[in-house]
Parts: C-alpha cells; structure tokens; sequence
C-alpha cells in the first residue's frame, strides 16, 4: 500500500483514499480529498514534517498522518 509518507521529493500522485477518523478536519477543507493531486515539493529534517502541494494549497502535515493516506502513483 503506497502512502503519502512513501513519496519522493517531486513525486506526483493522486490520493485514493483513508479513514476521516485519522485525518484531520483541516486537511479535508484545504482539499486532501480522495482524486485530488499531491505533490511532495519537500521534507523537513528528519523527514518530519512533510511539505505538500495538494491541487495549488500547500500545505505541511505529520509523517504519520501521511502514512494514512493511500494514494496511487502518477506518471
């Protein structure tokens, strides 16, 4: 199961899906909502937290948040 968390720096994907439970309200208002992009633009050290660019709203979140959101590689 690919994950947020498991993206490379520049890697563009399209989020699949996760439980509401775990994410954040915040998150699905700034549109971390299932067929939306998301692009890894960088990381902070120690890999935590993650820098994100979800379809023009960047944003940062949790590794660990990340890691419960599945999503599906793009080309």
């Amino acid at each position: 199961m690919l994950t947020i968390a498991s993206l490379k720096k520049g890697q563009r994907a399209i989020i699949k899906e996760f439980s509401v439970d775990v994410v954040p309200l915040k998150l699905l208002e700034m549109g971390c909502l299932p067929g939306n992009e998301v692009l890894l633009v960088q990381t902070a050290p120690y890999q935590d937290p993650l820098y994100l660019n979800v379809n023009g709203s960047h944003l940062a979140i949790r590794k660990a948040t990340a890691a419960q959101i599945e999503i599906e590689l793009v080309d």
